[in-house]
C-alpha cells in the first residue's frame, strides 16, 4: 500500500506581498486534497502541522480513516504559537485535535530541535524518513511512495523548503503529485505530468 509524505504552503500573512495560499482557498484546497487521497488510498500520511497545506490534509486524512503521522521540529506548545496561530484563520482547536490524536496512537514525533530555520529542513527530511519507514515491509522491500506537495506552483527563490521537499522526494525515487494553492493556478499534477 502507498505511504504519502506531504509537505506544503502556510496561509499566506495579512501582508503576504504574492498569494501563495490564501486563506479563501482553504475549502477548495481541502477538496483538491480529499480527492488526492482518496485516489491514492494510503496506509499513512506523515507531515508535519503547520496552519495551511499541514492541517488541511490531516483533516482530510482524518475523514477519510487514514492513519496520520505528525513530525514536529520542538515542543506543541511552541509550535503551536510559531506556526499555526500566526496566521489567519481558526487553526488552534484543529491542530490540537489532530495532535492529540497523533500522539494517542505512538504518532507525533517531536524531534526537539531549536526554533530556526535549519529546524524546518530537519523537519523536512524527517518527514520522508518516516514515510519511508512505514512502507517498509517485511523482507526490507518498501511499498508506494507518494508524496504530496501543496503550492502555488512556484519556488519562492532560495530556501522555499516545499520546493526543496519536492526535490528530496523526487531524489528518494517518490512519486509526486502537486496540489494548486490558487484557484487560478490549477496546479494538480501527478506523476509523469511534470
Amino acid at each position: 500500500m502507498v505511504i504519502v509524505a506531504l509537505a506544503g504552503r502556510r496561509i499566506d500573512a495579512p501582508d503576504a506581498a504574492e498569494p501563495r495560499f490564501p486563506l479563501e482557498n482553504r475549502q477548495v484546497v481541502a477538496e483538491r486534497l480529499h480527492q488526492a487521497l482518496a485516489r491514492l488510498r494510503p496506509r499513512a500520511l506523515v507531515s508535519s502541522a503547520a496552519c495551511g497545506a499541514d492541517l488541511v490534509a490531516l483533516q482530510a486524512a482524518r475523514r477519510l480513516g487514514i492513519r496520520t503521522r505528525i513530525v514536529l521540529p520542538f515542543d506543541r506548545d511552541r509550535f503551536r504559537s510559531t506556526s499555526v496561530v500566526d496566521r489567519p484563520g481558526d487553526w488552534g482547536v484543529l491542530f490540537d485535535e489532530l495532535c492529540d490524536q497523533a500522539e494517542g496512537s505512538g504518532d507525533l514525533v517531536i524531534l526537539g530541535l531549536s526554533e530556526g530555520e535549519a529546524a524546518y529542513r530537519v523537519v523536512t527530511e524527517r518527514i520522508l524518513d518516516e514515510a519511508l519507514a512505514l512502507a517498509q515491509k517485511p523482507g526490507g522491500q518498501s511499498g508506494g511512495l507518494t508524496a504530496i506537495v501543496v503550492w502555488d506552483g512556484a519556488p519562492r527563490g532560495p530556501g522555499d523548503l516545499t520546493a526543496e521537499f519536492a526535490a528530496l522526494a523526487r531524489n528518494r525515487g517518490f512519486a509526486v503529485t502537486e496540489v494548486g494553492t490558487l484557484r487560478s493556478a490549477e496546479v494538480d499534477r501527478s506523476p509523469g505530468e511534470q
